[in-house]
């Protein structure tokens, strides 16, 4: 848990240091700065904004860099600095770290705010990143697989780029690239599956909780990006040709996606009858289950609600999984931070009090963004002693 937060040359904060708690509301006008507040504490996370990838986008101008320090409860040390270029200098207990996956291993976060609202109609990549999230976290084998899967990707896409016709060298490297890529693909598809499998209930339980009319009729599905029953390089071969004319690889770990269906509440109720009242007949007749996207079905709310649910499911499953596992002391002190913009300007009152009173039984830390102090009333039925900040111009005030 972050104890004390401190931002220089972030957008319009010039110099932020503040003492967090639990549970910590910053309430401001739309430009003043509460969104760069979360936005700091997701660059030092994850190395990067949820809001522009270049640096020069958020380096306050006439700045050259941005810097992002925070003290956690276990007196550790996190900092981030980025230069205009993009030149990264991470720091870890003042020693200098080279991965930014040693800081996000320190403080996972996840963050709710209104750009995630359209992931169900989005590409792939954001539903990937979702269970992805969970993987890192959960699974220590996963990163060096998913990196080194990455490099040879980039490499492959670089030749086929390059050429529409291989060289008897190009060929044999490729055939090499693609070895690799299989392998590491095969393991990256184990740990998926298997924390896929495990996250499933949780977003049952969510679902309960925020579309309890759907929970029947709503349901995950992992789709690996390739078959997984034949290897992955064995494929690549056989769609050589057409990755050459196309100059990018069409299959693998890259174009996995979660999907979140919708079944007819109709179709459903009518194969429930036939099961109880023909269970002893010797008969294949099944009503038809009419079955789509659920981004297809569900209305703008109601899917900033089911996007919740997918969110907050994975709090528990995280936690959960820390106590079960024989983990060293550091790890098992670790505190997920749970990132809310703007939460009233996207999700209803009984929405909000799902997830804020879900958040407060849960040992998370929370950051949540405000344009009134109309949300507080609600913040304190669930904490006792939240923080209350208020941001005016990019200067933050404590009451």
């Amino acid at each position: 848990m972050i104890e004390r937060l401190q931002i220089s040359n972030l957008r319009n904060l010039t110099h932020v240091n503040l003492h967090a708690t639990a549970c910590n509301v910053i309430i401001g006008a739309n430009g003043s700065g509460k969104t760069s507040l979360l936005e700091a504490i997701f660059l030092l996370s994850r190395g990067k904004s949820f809001r522009h990838h270049q640096p020069k986008r958020y380096i306050q101008h006439h700045q050259n860099t941005a810097t992002v320090y925070a003290r956690l409860n276990n007196s550790s040390t996190l900092a981030i600095q980025k230069q205009a270029d993009a030149t990264t200098i991470l720091r870890l207990n003042q020693t200098t770290v080279y991965n930014q996956s040693i800081l996000t291993e320190q403080l996972p976060t996840l963050l709710i705010d209104p750009s995630t609202m359209d992931m169900l109609e989005q590409g792939s990549a954001s539903r990937r990143q979702l269970l992805d999230w969970l993987v890192f976290h959960m699974k220590q084998g996963f990163h060096p697989q998913w990196l080194a899967y990455q490099r040879l990707l980039k490499q492959r896409n670089s030749l086929l780029k390059k050429t529409r016709h291989l060289t008897q060298v190009q060929f044999t490297e490729l055939k090499s690239w693609d070895k690799g890529l299989s392998n590491h693909a095969a393991l990256i598809h184990h740990y998926r599956e298997r924390i896929f499998a495990e996250w499933q209930p949780y977003f049952a339980e969510s679902i309960a909780q925020l579309l309890p009319a759907y929970a029947e009729q709503l349901s995950l599905s992992y789709n690996a990006g390739y078959d997984t029953t034949v290897a992955l390089d064995i494929q690549l071969n056989e769609r050589l040709e057409q990755d050459l004319q196309l100059g990018y690889t069409r299959i693998g770990n890259h174009r996995a996606d979660v999907h979140v269906h919708w079944r007819s509440n109709d179709s459903a109720a009518s194969n429930n009858e036939l099961s109880d009242t023909m269970h002893e007949a010797d008969t294949n007749l099944k009503v038809p289950v009419i079955k789509e996207q659920a981004a297809n079905v569900l209305s703008r709310g109601e899917k900033k609600l089911l996007i919740t649910a997918l969110r907050l499911s994975q709090l528990p499953l995280l936690l959960n999984t820390q106590k079960t596992n024989d983990l060293s002391n550091d790890s098992a002190q670790v505190t997920p931070v749970v990132l809310l913009d703007d939460i009233t300007a996207e999700l209803d009152y009984r929405a909000i009090d799902i997830l804020l009173s879900t958040l407060a039984q849960l040992p998370c830390q929370v950051f949540m963004t405000s344009l009134t102090d109309d949300i507080l009333p609600l913040v304190h039925q669930y904490w006792s002693k939240p923080s209350t900040f208020h941001v005016k111009q990019g200067q933050i005030f404590s009451p």
